[in-house]
């Protein structure tokens, strides 16, 4: 029989905050009278080790001696957060699943409250920052222009002001699962299956100990994955700024035509325009525009060139805790554990 609910949580040299976050997790979970370790009726805690470089996985590790509840998966890589969040997803088991950092920046105290929502029939209930805590105006300023710019181009309901943190039917888990994508964005493809959702408030909290692993190169690479994954909107821009820029270089035309012909200065000499300046001005917006949409253009090309190579999402090295085969790696992950390739 499968667990009630699935915990999955990405790390990523988070050596300092594992035991805590697992200590909290339990101090959320215990209450409810769900047994630990992932049988009939009870839950697991899903830790997917993406490549740590620090002690992570050793502490992970000695958790797992101790508590039936979690489970290890660890990569032979860092592949990234969202191919992380992609693994444990399709390594849970539960009839609800929760996806949370393990920083806890998100936290684990609000989970009753999402298996409350779930109970009451709804299939996705994400948890809303309603204040976001040491968190810089930059940071604040950029994630309101995001959601807000997702959710005029992209063709997906996203909720603002949410994160990863949410809890999810076995059904949805599911429909994502099925999803080829390479490139993913892990929260836009689970709105983008649909089903009925609701919203848990919470106020985000600073990170318990250590760094962001998520600097603003890795923002910036995550928004526009995001972007070119569910609009094709950019790609209309060039149609659009085409438009624009044809029918203002006509425009021009007449205007210096008229000033050919009927501006006069002072004493009475035709009026010539000066070809250099405006020349050298339509040469460098031309070539700044055309330069834009090539790379544009190559961004989209970029992803169907390793949608096409067909390489796994992630490479796992080592599964701690498992004690059956079932998910064992899902569609776009590989289990290379004690030489036993399984695609």
């Amino acid at each position: 029989m499968n667990p009630t609910l699935s915990i999955v949580s990405p790390m990523y040299n988070e050596a300092e905050n594992i035991a805590e976050f697992v200590r909290q997790v339990h101090a959320a979970i215990d209450p409810l009278g769900l047994p630990a370790g992932g049988g009939g009726g009870g839950w697991e805690l899903i830790l997917i080790n993406d490549g740590s470089k620090d002690a992570s996985l050793s502490v992970a590790t000695q958790l797992v001696a101790s508590d039936p509840a979690v489970r290890v998966v660890s990569f032979s890589r860092n592949f990234g957060h969202e191919a992380a969040s992609t693994a444990g997803l399709r390594y849970a088991r539960g009839d609800a699943i929760v996806l949370i950092d393990s920083d806890l920046q998100d936290p684990p105290t609000v989970i009753p409250q999402m298996l409350a929502k779930w109970r009451e029939g709804f299939q996705i209930v994400y948890g809303v920052r309603s204040k976001r805590n040491e968190e810089t105006i930059l940071k604040k300023i950029t994630s309101w222009i995001f959601y807000r710019i997702m959710r005029k181009l992209a063709k997906i309901d996203l909720p603002k002001d949410t994160g990863d943190f949410r809890l999810m039917d076995r059904k949805v888990v599911d429909a994502f699962n099925a999803l080829p994508e390479r490139n993913r964005f892990v929260r836009g493809l689970i709105c983008w299956t649909g089903f009925r959702t609701t919203g848990v408030p919470f106020i985000r909290a600073p990170r318990f100990a250590g760094k962001t692993k998520y600097n603003y190169v890795k923002l910036i690479k995550l928004a526009i994955d995001s972007l070119t994954g569910f609009t094709t909107a950019p790609l209309k821009l060039a149609t659009w700024l085409g438009t624009f820029i044809s029918s203002a270089a006509i425009l021009w035309v007449f205007v210096v035509i008229y000033q050919y012909f009927f501006w006069r200065d002072a004493l009475g000499n035709p009026y010539r325009p000066a070809g250099f300046t405006f020349l050298y001005i339509a040469i460098l917006l031309l070539g700044g525009v055309q330069i834009f949409l090539i790379g544009l253009i190559g961004e989209y090309l970029a992803r169907t060139y390793e949608q096409v190579q067909g390489r796994p999402l992630y490479i796992v090295d080592e599964l701690i805790n498992f004690h059956d085969t079932q998910a064992v790696g899902g569609a776009n992950g590989q289990l290379l554990s004690r030489g036993n390739p399984i695609a």
